[in-house]
């Protein structure tokens, strides 16, 4: 069980190989996935005890609904996959952008799916108003503020700093993930974790006379300090940058490229004008602002060209701004409320510091809008229909 054959095993057409890395990478918790590892057959014998319990469960119960909080790691994902297998509809509640998002047995991803993006906004009247629209929003994160698309952030990659920009011209900036997050929430990932990632894309440069700077994740947990320690033990010669060096200082700077494997970066480069190289099914996937290799050795042969541009800056800024719009801000003005509502309440309900009953207040005020009726209506129409 090593390399893309972990990440596509399955039990009785059932996968669980990309829930197996993640969960071992967060519960170990370890930076890269190790099939040897005791705790990876403790991992998976938990995995396949739990496949056979939920076919059990919904064989006997049948159920029209599985609702979870998320699709990812075996704690989720496998109940997940066998109620759909089973015929159940399932939602999830794991991301901001698709309040209560529906599954299928194609898409058992929590987060929202973003292919019909650009179609979709190339159906749209008025489109310069739209694209005015999504500037003045991205412009806040831009200037170091933290907009609904980026809430979940302690810390915007955009806030001002006080760290003086390294000479970073002419050369390439690697954007580390948390290294203990889930990998696999989106799909077609061609590494089966981020320090493979990070390996791989580190010789690539390296062998190819590309100089590059890596910059960490600005909201990593503590555990990835270790990690990065690790990763200059590993690679002597890796120049790293502070955290606290935003990528607008970067792009003013002169750097030529980003690289990343899903993240949102990637649209805010292009807007800058700056290329990006991905490595996974990212959000931004149906448009053409960044470069998405489909295996190892695409990726590798991107890496090793990365001044390319598919696109001219005007374009590339002209997409970034579709995708910000059909991301953030396309959608009923009851949709949004209610997405407004549920990221006010994640908030509250992660600050230590609020009172419980801010947390009863949240939910009052989310199930008072309009918006939640209409989802709650929805989902017991759907029901009945799963139910016959």
């Amino acid at each position: 069980m090593r390399g893309a054959d972990a990440t596509a095993m399955q039990v009785d057409g059932i996968q669980i190989g990309d829930l197996v890395i993640d969960s071992y990478l967060r519960f170990r918790p370890a930076p890269q996935f190790c099939a040897g590892d005791r705790f990876t057959w403790a991992v998976l014998w938990q995995a396949l005890r739990d496949l056979r319990r939920a076919r059990r469960y919904f064989a006997r119960a049948r159920p029209a609904m599985y609702i979870a909080s998320y699709s990812t790691y075996i704690e989720h994902g496998i109940a997940a996959r066998v109620a759909l297998a089973s015929g159940a509809g399932v939602r999830v509640f794991g991301n901001f952008t698709t309040f209560g998002k529906s599954l299928s047995p194609t898409d058992t991803f929590h987060t929202p799916d973003t292919s019909g993006y650009r179609q979709g906004f190339e159906q749209l009247a008025d489109q310069p108003a739209r694209l005015a629209e999504a500037e003045r929003h991205l412009a806040i994160r831009l200037s170091g503020g933290i907009d609904a698309a980026t809430s979940y952030m302690k810390v915007s990659a955009y806030a001002s700093g006080d760290e003086a920009v390294p000479d970073v011209a002419g050369c390439v900036v690697v954007f580390l993930h948390d290294f203990y997050d889930s990998p696999h929430v989106y799909a077609d990932l061609i590494f089966e974790d981020f320090w493979a990632w990070i390996s791989c894309t580190m010789r690539t440069l390296g062998e190819a006379g590309i100089p590059f700077w890596i910059k960490p994740h600005p909201n990593q947990i503590e555990l990835s300090d270790k990690v990065l320690d690790e990763l200059r033990a590993a690679f002597p010669d890796v120049r790293m940058l502070s955290s606290r060096v935003t990528n607008s200082q970067l792009a003013q700077a002169g750097i030529i490229a980003g690289v990343t494997v899903y993240g949102t970066v990637a649209h805010e480069l292009a807007y800058l004008g700056i290329p990006t190289i991905a490595c996974a099914r990212h959000p931004h996937h149906s448009f053409a602002l960044c470069r998405t290799a489909r295996s190892i050795a695409e990726y590798q042969s991107f890496l090793r060209d990365p001044r390319h541009m598919v696109l001219d800056a005007d374009e590339m800024r002209r997409q970034a701004l579709a995708f910000y719009y059909m991301h953030n801000l396309f959608g009923s003005v009851e949709q949004l409320t209610l997405r407004r509502e549920y990221i006010a309440l994640w908030k509250t309900s992660h600050d230590e510091s609020a009172a419980p009953w801010a947390v009863a207040e949240g939910l009052r005020r989310l199930r008072a809008l309009p918006g939640w009726q209409d989802f709650i209506a929805t989902l017991a129409s759907e029901v009945h229909a799963h139910a016959r």
